[in-house]
């Protein structure tokens, strides 16, 4: 009771301290006016905070390095969990994954929400029961294997390590954006900031670096969207009554898709997807056309001492341009099926499961209602097949239920789970408010004004990150059309205040937010990965004789190691943030979630059943992804079947029933497990 009365006091005085430092911000960027200083100082202030946090908290102790000594109260695991979930995926992807497909988006929401309820009921309190120090200890202990352990923990650095990536991703975007570095330099900036949270106090500075990067990004999600929706006259909670601007956002839609205007700008869409089909129908003379023409022009340039600008562009284009007739048919069928998406006149924001309408489908004029009813049910087939991936998957992620064995005993780690499903409810609930905003901003601010009368923010955003908005004059009226507007998901929240004419410092506010965001999960992730290393791979499986301080400085030389490979892989910028996460979620409830929950569940489950269910599991969701996602079947020439339509996100829909069936099977043909086994289960189970 002590130590929770310190922290009510203590966190109380910062989140005071963090709300005080806004306000002084905003009164200097009053009389200063708004600049990139601004970014710089939300960026780098609570860095230098977490850092504090980190050092205070550092510790060589085995329990608290990796379970943050088992005391950490149920109010406040469940805000550091909040903050282990809250990713950059979800601050920066989730508000701009349902602006950009409305209804679709929720399947996030959702699914990460309701996850939390199957930790409450089927793992949380079991894994807290067993005490272990990961979740590869708890099934190695559980099956008695080591050979479980090692594949469990195999599968725990994979669904991690992917995570990660699209934290540090998300990393990179943000110092892109907020103090004007290259993507890659930011990632290693970003790299800094994990490493002071992480690396001296492992789970206990990560815990309490946590539970501060919650209180930042929870300010950094609920004031703009308090202030935005304010203004719109839906007081200070529009989380309450934002159906209001709901409503004025489906008539624009409706007005929109039925705008002549519009119209002739989709139809142009058509005649290039036309146009890009016709190179494909004559490769691969086309292909060699199309080169020795940019060639030409780079010769013909650098001939007559054109612009530089002009040659840069062509020398640009000519480093993009496909490598061989193969790889232009892939390209080049991309670009056309994009621009078809773009033919159809846009869905309704809070329409569910519209009909998704293929390239084919858009380039013909006749009905297609046959087709488009399969698209439907297509769509609703993903849309719950992504729902149970991430729900699954939420379950399964070793860095979540690491965390519930801080917590004092089992009744707090029930309690806990309650009281991270309410901060993280705090913070979905809020979401989509922000999505329809925007939306309403963009509709009411942006479209039907002139190109020459192009919102300040616009400009700035073109010129820093040119490939995150385009806005085309398709038709040459001069005139904004919404069918003219590229707008990438990624760039709503963090352009949130500039599109709501916000002050600079709630921009900077936003990015403290991501960062805290991305900052908190990748910790956790980092801290899974290395004590897996460490744990369960060296000292249970290569050197039982290592001391407590030989093993907590080996996950430390891991962990850096780790980090900085992982660094390396997210500046290759290899995919969409919201892809990866998906992924992750996938990997983790096909090789995890079977074997946790017979383990626990099922007294039969046997070792071997264990081993064959998380390999079967996992290779079928691997084998999903490679052979549908279009980087890996560019990248290997092979592409496999969409088994029922369903998209490489939710390859879980298919590991998951895999690694329950194989499990259960091979258990079944396998002896019974011994009396301790049986046993062990029972103590599991019950108190």
């Amino acid at each position: 009771m002590k130590l929770t009365n310190r922290l009510i006091v203590a966190y109380a005085l910062y989140t005071l301290g963090f709300l005080l430092f806004i306000y002084v911000m905003e009164r200097i960027e009053r009389v200063t006016g708004p600049g990139m200083w601004i970014g710089y100082v939300f960026l780098f202030v609570p860095i230098a905070v977490y850092a504090v946090i980190g050092l205070l908290s550092r510790t060589s102790d085995l329990v608290e390095y990796y379970v943050a000594g088992r005391r950490v109260p149920s109010a406040f695991n469940g805000m550091a969990t909040a903050a282990d979930w809250l990713s950059a995926a979800s601050f920066i992807g989730l508000a701009g994954s349902i602006y950009a497909s409305g209804y679709d988006g929720l399947a996030y929401v959702m699914g990460w929400t309701s996850g939390y309820c199957l930790v409450a009921f089927l793992l949380a309190p079991y894994v807290r029961k067993l005490a272990r120090y990961t979740i590869p200890d708890f099934l190695g202990t559980r099956f008695s294997s080591n050979l479980v352990r090692g594949l469990a923990a195999l599968a725990a650095i994979l669904c991690s390590f992917v995570y990660l990536v699209a934290q540090i991703q998300g990393i990179g975007l943000i110092a892109s954006r907020f103090i004007g570095i290259d993507f890659a330099i930011g990632i290693f900036c970003g790299l800094a900031g994990i490493l002071v949270c992480s690396f001296l106090g492992g789970m206990r500075a990560v815990t309490w670096t946590q539970v501060a990067q919650y209180i930042i990004l929870i300010s950094a999600m609920l004031i703009p969207v308090s202030m935005i929706a304010h203004r719109e006259g839906l007081g200070w909670l529009p989380q309450l009554n934002y159906g209001r601007v709901m409503e004025r956002v489906e008539a624009l839609e409706r007005q929109v898709a039925a705008s002549p205007d519009e119209a002739r700008v989709r139809e142009d869409y058509r005649r290039q997807a036309a146009q890009i089909q016709q190179q494909i129908d004559t490769l691969p003379e086309s292909f060699r056309a199309d080169h020795a023409r940019i060639v030409q022009e780079i010769a013909d340039l650098r001939r007559h001492n054109g612009p530089l600008r002009e040659i840069s562009e062509r020398e640009r284009e000519l480093a993009s341009f496909p490598r061989d007739p193969a790889d232009a048919k892939v390209k080049w069928s991309r670009n056309r099926d994009a621009l078809l998406e773009r033919v159809a006149a846009p869905v309704p924001m809070a329409e569910a499961f519209p009909a998704i309408t293929t390239a084919t489908i858009a380039a013909t004029t006749s009905p297609a209602s046959a087709e488009e009813e399969e698209s439907r049910r297509v769509h609703q087939r993903n849309f719950l097949s992504l729902l149970l991936c991430l729900s699954l998957g939420t379950a399964s992620l070793p860095h979540i239920l690491t965390r519930y064995n801080t917590t004092t005993s089992v009744a707090s780690a029930r309690r806990s789970v309650g009281w991270t499903l309410f901060f993280v409810a705090l913070f979905y609930v809020t979401v989509p408010v922000l999505a329809v905003l925007i939306k309403y901003e963009m509709l009411t601010g942006l479209v039907g004004h002139r190109f020459a009368d192009l919102p300040q923010w616009v400009m700035q955003w073109r010129k820093v990150e040119p490939y995150l908005i385009r806005i085309s004059d398709v038709n040459g009226d001069g005139i904004v059309r919404w069918s003219g507007i590229q707008m990438q998901p990624d760039m709503v929240v963090l352009a949130a205040p500039e599109i709501a004419g916000l002050p600079y410092v709630i921009s900077g506010l936003i990015a403290a937010g991501a960062l805290a965001a991305a900052l908190s999960t990748a910790d956790g992730l980092l801290l899974t990965i290395a004590n897996a290393l460490s744990h369960d791979v060296y000292y249970c499986m290569v050197d039982k004789r290592a001391t407590s301080q030989r093993r907590v400085t080996i996950s430390k030389i891991l962990l850096l190691g780790v980090a900085l490979f992982a660094s390396y892989v997210a500046s290759l910028n290899t995919g969409n943030i919201l892809f990866l996460v998906g992924a992750a979620f996938s990997l983790a409830a096909s090789s995890l979630f079977p074997v946790l929950v017979l383990g626990v569940f099922w007294k039969r489950t046997t070792k071997l059943g264990a081993v064959a269910g998380m390999v079967a599991g996992l290779v079928v969701c691997i084998y999903y992804i490679v052979s549908t996602y279009p980087f890996f079947t560019q990248l290997t020439g092979f592409a496999g079947p969409r088994w029922f339509g369903i998209e490489s996100i939710s390859s879980g829909v298919f590991g998951v029933p895999a690694g329950f069936v194989v499990t259960i099977a091979v258990s079944l043909f396998d002896r019974k497990p011994d009396a301790y086994t049986r046993a062990l289960v029972d103590y599991i189970r019950h108190p």
